[in-house]
């Protein structure tokens, strides 16, 4: 386990994307733009169940996220980690809260019918920032 710096909490606060990086079935790379929030330990992201970067985080937690300063590009928190919790408990309350945080929205927009969402918390392991 890597702790990230308190110097690059403040990336948490802003309205920054993660690429976060996830492993394919055929062990190639897939990488998508995310919402994200930090509890202390783990980065948080939420997505829904079935969704690519779900099925995959699911088969191998291993995973890669990089968050780029928006006010800053050159300063930049990259990670390697795991995922070591999913769940779905406070998942729809999490979207809110990261919508809120997002696109000043008190409840997520885009939800679709049936759609279940979920919370998946990373555990950074490696830690590499940019000044």
């Amino acid at each position: 386990m890597s702790t990230i710096p308190d110097s690059f909490h403040d990336l948490f606060q802003k309205k920054a994307f993660a690429q976060l990086a996830t492993i394919m079935k055929d062990g190639t790379p897939q990488v998508t733009p995310v919402w994200f929030d930090f509890d202390g330990t783990h980065v948080v992201i939420n997505s829904a169940k079935g969704r690519t970067k779900d099925r995959n985080m699911r088969r191998n937690p291993n995973v890669a996220i990089s968050i780029q300063d928006p006010d800053a590009p050159y300063r930049h928190l990259a990670l390697r980690g795991k995922v070591v919790d999913i769940t779905e408990n406070g998942a729809d309350a999490h979207i809110d809260k990261l919508a809120k945080k997002y696109i000043g929205k008190d409840v997520y927009p885009n939800r679709r019918p049936g759609e279940v969402r979920v919370i998946y918390k990373i555990m950074p392991e490696q830690i590499f920032t940019k000044v």
